[in-house]
């Protein structure tokens, strides 16, 4: 028959184990958490900057910049030193769509009357034999 000290320690040693069991998990989730906080931090940024140069009439962007986030001077004179690349105000970069930009040159479809091409399916020309 096993002692009641002996069963006593017995779930000391299971309920330390899951301790430094969820310990190691807590201290994992905490440095997963830190990455996490600071990629949405530079998210942040580049999405408030990103805003201020393309809503800044002409004028120097940096400076919008620097208004728009007080405290901050030590990352905007490191902005600073970096090249100015140039951008248009509200400028929309166009939405990619799989297939042609555009139909078929008409020019295809005339060199299938005199016999120079012949249509395979649509929008795809062979030379005629």
């Amino acid at each position: 028959m096993p002692s009641v000290v002996g069963l006593l320690e017995q779930y000391e040693l299971a309920a330390r184990r899951r301790v430094d069991g969820l310990r190691e998990e807590a201290d994992r989730i905490q440095a997963e958490l830190a990455t996490t906080e600071q990629e949405w931090l530079e998210w942040t940024i580049a999405r408030e900057r990103v805003g201020a140069v393309l809503s800044a009439p002409g004028g120097d962007s940096a400076d919008a910049v620097a208004a728009e986030r007080p405290g901050r001077a030590g990352l905007e004179a490191e902005v600073q030193a970096s090249p100015p690349v140039a951008a248009k105000a509200k400028s929309q970069v166009p939405v990619w769509r799989e297939g042609p930009a555009r139909p078929v040159p008409a020019k295809l479809k005339r060199l299938v009357k005199p016999g120079i091409l012949t249509e395979v399916d649509v929008g795809s020309f062979t030379r005629k034999q």
